[in-house]
């Protein structure tokens, strides 16, 4: 099977580590990939949102499958213009990817199929929000309603930072089209879990758990940023907890979308809180999460293409879908500045050094101008992956390995998985 991979982050690096170790030998292609892509795969020179490039790349090298790892390019339509080129896809169509790409559908629709989730109201004028926002005792939750790299959720701890989110959405347009609107959600509170899991449209097999940690800093301090590490499982969500959320969120939003004909078919990610004995959530992604793939495919068993495959021909059969019984830990080395400036170009060494055992999964990097350093190109740089019997001893793995990567003002929590332990 000749797969393409579309994507350049650690999601997509640990998505073409998977394929390649299938014992159907694939030939895996990404574009336009990364560093780290690059060692299990053929980089193509096309970028993940050239739609039409995408197509004509999995044509030219008659892919027998293209996954499409971000979200931009779902809420483009990148999954529709490949099916209507008569190349399988696996992904949301663009009308079911806005699951993701509009908050305040995912609410409506929440609403609508009593999915248990916060309360929310949708606003596009400022001075209605802020009326609105007066009315409420902090903390609250203000987010863009559309796509904002996963820092468009701000959560408010005073009326005062409520309206300053609100203007920079509304007024000041700090994320752009995707700040047109605004979604006020009720604060939740609990232990939050990411619960993913593969539909054909109908059918649903759930992943196993993760939990990740999007502030930059120890402790939860600091700004929120795409994810600066995760550990799976957690555990405080056993299979008790799985099936219940399955039964109650993620096979109800699958018979949703399907009832509003937007069928869904792909990887469906529901952020989840946790609290005493109910499950309530938070938003709703439509693909692998990042960097929650990074410690999620480690733990398959079975084989990633086929189980992709069946999603697309509409004939998953859950059962099939393995997992193994072990933990993994994974830490996000940074850019120092992240999510603020950083800077770009830096040498990255110490790969080497890292054992054979633990997965380093590229995220923001690319090759030097000698055509074999290893150097930084993006916000999060690396991830690196420890698996072991226990979370404490992949948590060891992890860590141990880390000491042994440098670049110039590398940042990272060191705090991943540690309430596991403690």
């Amino acid at each position: 099977m000749r797969v393409l991979v579309v994507g350049n982050g650690g999601r997509e690096h640990a998505l073409v580590w998977k394929l390649s170790q299938s014992s159907s030998n694939h030939h895996v292609f990404a574009a336009n990939g990364n560093a780290g892509t690059r060692l299990l795969a053929e980089n193509l020179p096309v970028l993940p949102t050239d739609i039409e490039g995408i197509v004509a790349a999995a044509t030219t090298i008659r892919s027998d499958l293209v996954v499409v790892g971000p979200e931009v390019p779902l809420a483009m339509g990148l999954v529709d213009s490949l099916l209507a080129a008569g190349i399988p896809a696996f992904g949301p169509s663009r009308a079911a990817a806005q699951l993701e790409s509009s908050k305040a559908f995912a609410h409506a629709i929440m609403r609508k199929y009593g999915i248990p989730a916060a309360e929310s109201r949708e606003f596009t004028s400022f001075a209605q929000a802020q009326a609105y926002v007066a009315t409420l005792h902090p903390p609250l939750v203000v987010k863009a309603d559309g796509l904002a790299a996963g820092k468009g959720a701000i959560i408010a701890q005073s009326l005062e930072e409520a309206e300053t989110a609100l203007s920079d959405m509304l007024e000041r347009r700090v994320f752009g089209d995707a700040g047109d609107r605004v979604v006020i959600e009720e604060f939740l509170q609990g232990k939050e879990v990411s619960l993913l899991a593969f539909t054909d449209g109908i059918r649903v097999a759930p992943m196993v758990p993760a939990c990740d940690y999007k502030r930059a800093l120890d402790n939860d301090a600091g700004l929120n940023t795409g994810g600066m590490g995760c550990y799976s499982p957690p555990g405080f969500f056993g299979q008790d907890l799985i099936q219940r959320a399955t039964d109650t969120v993620i096979k109800p939003i699958v018979h949703a979308m399907k009832e509003e004909g937007r069928e869904y078919r792909g990887v469906i990610y529901a952020g989840l809180m946790i609290r005493d004995d109910s499950i309530r959530v938070l938003e709703f992604n439509a693909r692998f999460g990042d960097p929650e793939t990074q410690v999620v495919l480690p733990r398959l068993e079975s084989d990633l293409a086929e189980t992709l495959l069946s999603c697309v021909q509409g004939r998953l059969d859950p059962t099939t879908v393995k997992w193994k019984d072990q933990s993994c830990v994974g830490v996000v080395l940074a850019s120092g500045g992240y999510p603020g400036p950083y800077k770009k170009g830096l040498p990255i060494s110490g790969l080497d050094a890292v054992d054979k055992d633990v997965a380093v999964f590229h995220a923001g990097t690319t090759l030097g101008s000698d055509g074999t350093t290893t150097i930084t190109n993006g916000g999060r740089v690396l991830a690196v992956v420890g698996t072991g019997d226990t979370i404490s001893s992949a948590r060891q793995r992890a860590y141990d390995n880390v000491a042994r990567v440098s670049f110039e003002g590398m940042m990272y929590r060191k705090d991943i998985a540690l309430r596991e332990v403690e």
